[in-house]
């Protein structure tokens, strides 16, 4: 299987991105874009262009194109390659590009084909769709992905994927196996999974609303995280990352109980919350934002009027406690 290899023992195109993550991984919160979309529920690629002037303002360590958050799930090929490519083109550089990819293997690596075409720096490789694998089958559906391209790519551990500590150390023995992100917020597992590989190897903290676990987590070594806040109040997603940063307890702890704790109450009162009332967030900001994201694509559902509001509410809250 080989050992596991540190960056420099990587190509130079895989060790200088892996660099470049990790620079803006300590620098700032990574973003998860929303993908927009017209009335119709059509790729709105106007509104994509505005929308990412929006995020990049906040000047995010890196940009996840067409993940989760952004309805990966949701996306048709030739739409998934026109988020890809627009955001690449859009960002121009000003931080690193990841693009998801995800399904079983053989539809994942063509994903990641399609990201290489596009231009992305990375890939985030999604959970496989609905089948438990055991290990030594999550091991090679990685493998699998990662020898489809040669952008670095990043393992996406949650619902039914959790890596053992064995299975991170034969995957970091692959030449472009960077990184893993976490969406399981098991602590213990963590601590074993960062002292079996490099400690070059990048991780970050990808839990739902990563912000409520973020002291745990650099705790355990891993003080980066993604934030689902970001794509609708970026402005919010920074001061708390400031304050979190510079160890400001009392910033963090108003952020907190304020904003962050009542936002997950409500996030859990709906299914499939987690993108749509996120999406709605960023709606009522559509003349901040300089662009309206529209509507969710059918399975997810609008929110309910009554958690609108209180959406509305928290999100106000939210901004006077990230300006104060």
């Amino acid at each position: 299987m080989g050992e596991p290899r540190t960056l420099a023992d990587r190509p130079d195109d895989v060790r200088r991105t892996a660099e470049s993550l990790a620079k803006g991984m300590d620098r700032a919160v990574l973003a998860f874009p929303l993908t927009p979309f017209d009335a119709d529920g059509d790729l709105d690629l106007g509104a994509l262009r505005a929308y990412l002037d929006h995020q990049l303002a906040a000047e995010p360590g890196a940009v996840f194109a067409a993940c989760g958050t952004g309805e990966f799930f949701s996306l048709a090929p030739a739409d998934y390659e026109a988020v890809v490519r627009t955001t690449v083109e859009h960002v121009a550089g000003r931080a690193p590009v990841v693009a998801g990819a995800g399904y079983g293997s053989r539809l994942a690596a063509e994903y990641a084909r399609t990201a290489e075409r596009a231009g992305a720096d990375a890939v985030l490789l999604l959970p496989p769709y609905l089948v438990r694998g055991p290990q030594d089958g999550l091991v090679a559906h990685t493998r699998a992905v990662a020898a489809a391209t040669r952008l670095p790519v990043i393992a996406y551990q949650r619902d039914q994927v959790a890596f053992t500590p064995e299975s991170l150390r034969a995957l970091a023995a692959v030449p472009n196996v960077i990184g893993l992100k976490d969406g399981h917020g098991d602590l213990d597992r963590m601590q074993r999974l960062v002292r079996a590989v490099p400690e070059d190897f990048l991780f970050f903290n990808g839990v739902p609303t990563a912000e409520l676990q973020a002291r745990a987590y650099s705790a355990t070594g891993i003080p980066a995280y993604s934030s689902a806040v970001h794509a609708f109040a970026p402005e919010i997603a920074t001061a708390f990352f400031r304050a979190h940063a510079s160890g400001d307890t009392a910033a963090v702890d108003r952020l907190l109980d304020g904003f962050y704790i009542p936002w997950v109450r409500l996030r859990d009162q709906g299914t499939g919350y987690a993108v749509a009332l996120v999406k709605a967030a960023a709606r009522m900001r559509a003349d901040v934002i300089g662009a309206d994201v529209g509507p969710v694509r059918a399975p997810l559902a609008e929110p309910a009027p009554d958690h609108l509001a209180e959406a509305e509410r928290l999100l106000a809250a939210g901004l006077d406690l990230a300006a104060r």
